[in-house]
């Protein structure tokens, strides 16, 4: 049960803000149950191998934008649908990632630029924030975004090697 309904509060608000409805009364992929995307502890989840390997096939794999209902920091049962970038698959089937933000973040360590993408329609410069891990079910993800080029992804992987000790 969502955090927001185990408090007796409703949990279906607007799409795109703190919803788990997609407008329709469908919960949105990633925001419930068994499938839902929950934050990770980098430093404890066991061996992670970073690799590039995106496969254009609708399954979220690494090196791939997908987009999944992210919660917000605060845990309190909201959260946003949002683009994030796979870095990892876990043993179990599940996979590492991080999330994206069109905020400015130039000058903040825990955050690599990305530059644009076909991620956002807008056109807006992205960034990856390295201080928070997400873990996704591959039934989570709404859509598959597109593959980050190698070199990128190798950015983005280096810097959460170094941060975490992961290979």
């Amino acid at each position: 049960m969502p955090v927001a309904a185990a408090r007796g509060r409703p949990v279906s608000v607007s799409p795109m803000t703190t919803s788990f409805s997609a407008g329709d009364g469908t919960a949105l992929p990633g925001s419930q149950g068994a499938g839902a995307t929950t934050e990770a502890l980098p430093r404890t989840v066991g061996a992670v191998r970073t690799s590039y390997a995106q496969d254009p096939d609708g399954d979220p794999d690494p090196g791939e934008i997908v987009w999944t209902w992210v919660p917000y920091e605060e845990n309190d049962g909201r959260g946003k649908d949002r683009p994030v970038l796979v870095v990892a698959r876990e043993a179990a089937g599940t996979l590492l990632a991080v999330q994206l933000s069109s905020k400015r973040h130039d000058q903040d360590r825990e955050w690599v630029a990305l530059g644009t993408g076909p991620w956002d329609r807008a056109g807006r410069d992205s960034w990856v924030d390295l201080d928070r891990v997400l873990r996704v079910h591959p039934k989570g993800m709404r859509r598959e975004a597109c593959a980050l080029d190698r070199d990128r992804f190798g950015l983005v992987a280096q810097r959460l090697r170094e941060r975490y000790g992961w290979r």
